[in-house]
């Protein structure tokens, strides 16, 4: 039985460790379209897994993407270069 990915942000590690995923992927093809975009969400909704979704994506992972919407949506012959920051916090005390 799958579990759901509680405080997993990675959608590599979703994919291939077989979590639960629940598949938005489909607002990605319309960020391109309109401009800037700010992503303004409460804590926990899930703004650092869709980040890097969009990584995976303009990196050209395609193999992760089999089975969702962009696996048969996305221009996956050219990879785009990614400056990915993270700004989470991991403090240990």
């Amino acid at each position: 039985m799958k579990t759901l990915p509680i405080g997993i942000s990675s959608f590599e590690k979703i994919r291939t460790d077989g979590y639960y995923y629940v598949d938005k992927i489909h607002f990605v093809e319309k960020l391109g379209k309109d401009g800037y975009y700010f992503l303004s969400r409460p804590r926990r909704f899930g703004k650092s897994l869709f980040v890097d979704t969009l990584k995976q994506a303009f990196l050209g992972k395609k193999e992760l993407f089999e089975g969702l919407y962009l696996y048969d949506n996305w221009y996956w012959d050219k990879a785009h270069p990614v400056v990915h920051i993270s700004f989470d916090l991991c403090i240990k005390v």
